[in-house]
């Protein structure tokens, strides 16, 4: 798929996702709060657009480098050597953090390279983790951009990034509803 074809719709496909995200988290009384790195807060700004967000958004961290990461949201230093900076565990003790350090009740930690530079041939530019944490435990994914579209740049990732977020985050009150909570 090329984004720049379908660049409208992925922005207001992120405008709808946020938009249901507050309505249900407020009709069932859940907060959310985030920790983000390569989306650099497009997550929080994308959630707080919304009317009514600060019923259920308690807050977020950009959280850029290592030192703030370990600093704001509790991830390990043994997690950043052994897994690296973009890696799946990184994301998961990002949202699982700042879930602790808010209160919230669900947590979301993105991680990952948006370019142009800083990807490896094992970690291309494209490589995202995103991370949800609830009550029932976490979820975390390898979106894997660069597999999935032509033309990436560091806008495209960002928004992909959000948009896949949002849905990430529906999923999982759709496990919640399945399992009765």
């Amino acid at each position: 798929m090329n984004f720049y074809e379908d660049n409208k719709s992925v922005t207001k496909s992120i405008d709808s996702a946020a938009a249901c995200v507050v309505k249900y988290m407020t009709e069932h009384g859940l907060s959310l709060s985030c920790a983000e790195s390569c989306t650099g807060g497009a997550l929080a700004a994308a959630v707080t657009s919304v009317a009514g967000a600060s019923a259920v958004f308690l807050g977020g961290a950009v959280t850029y480098t290592e030192e703030m990461k370990m600093k704001l949201v509790g991830v390990r230093r043994e997690t950043l050597e052994r897994f690296t900076v973009y890696s799946a565990e990184t994301a998961a003790e990002m949202s699982e953090g700042v879930r602790e350090l808010t209160g919230s009740d669900f947590g979301i930690g993105i991680t990952g390279i948006a370019g142009p530079s800083g990807g490896t041939d094992e970690k291309p530019v494209g490589t995202v983790y995103v991370s949800v944490s609830g009550k029932n435990g976490t979820v975390t994914r390898d979106l894997a951009l660069y597999k999935e579209y032509e033309k990436l740049d560091r806008r495209s990732i960002r928004e992909l990034t959000v948009l896949k977020s949002l849905e990430m985050l529906e999923d999982e009150f759709k496990k919640e509803e399945r399992n009765g909570n």
